[in-house]
């Protein structure tokens, strides 16, 4: 049986849409998908399309940013839902990125690092310090091959 407090991939879709649509719209320009996400791993699509594409035919950093940010915060939102009665201030401080190679199909990001920001909110709600952390995110072409890996600063704090 699902547990009630984790959120489905649905209900994050609708936070996303929601997000990218009244918060953040630059997020609902590049309109990413939500792959899966479950407690560690998030798997988040940008097709390469007109709107996403540079003059060189490759996706733009922009679209790319946009990926890893949606890729590597997604999982604050879906770990702080599940503390009650605290609301959570979130901030990406830095990144760190090493392009690859050229972007030149549809890019999947993804991020490992679930287990690591959960652990992160829950200790800024005990503490209500903010916390600091680094996140990883890589994004893939179709075939498999890593074109860009992002090394993410996050900041959390539980109000």
């Amino acid at each position: 049986m699902a547990d009630p407090q984790k959120p489905t991939l649905g209900k994050m879709k609708w936070l996303m849409f929601l997000l990218s649509h009244f918060k953040i719209p630059m997020i609902g320009f590049v309109r990413p998908k939500l792959l899966f996400i479950d407690d560690d791993q998030v798997k988040v699509r940008i097709k390469l399309r007109r709107r996403t594409k540079n003059h060189l035919n490759s996706m733009y950093f922009g679209s790319l940013a946009v990926g890893a940010d949606i890729a590597g915060g997604i999982h604050t939102f879906y770990h702080a839902g599940t503390i009650p009665n605290k609301r959570m201030s979130f901030a990406f401080k830095s990144m760190n990125t090493e392009f690859l190679k050229r972007a030149e199909t549809d890019i999947i990001f993804e991020c490992k690092e679930g287990n690591k920001i959960r652990q992160a909110i829950i200790d800024s709600s005990e503490s209500s310090e903010r916390k600091n952390l680094q996140v990883l995110v890589t994004a893939t072409n179709l075939n498999g091959e890593i074109v860009a890996t992002f090394d993410m600063g996050v900041s959390v704090k539980m109000i």
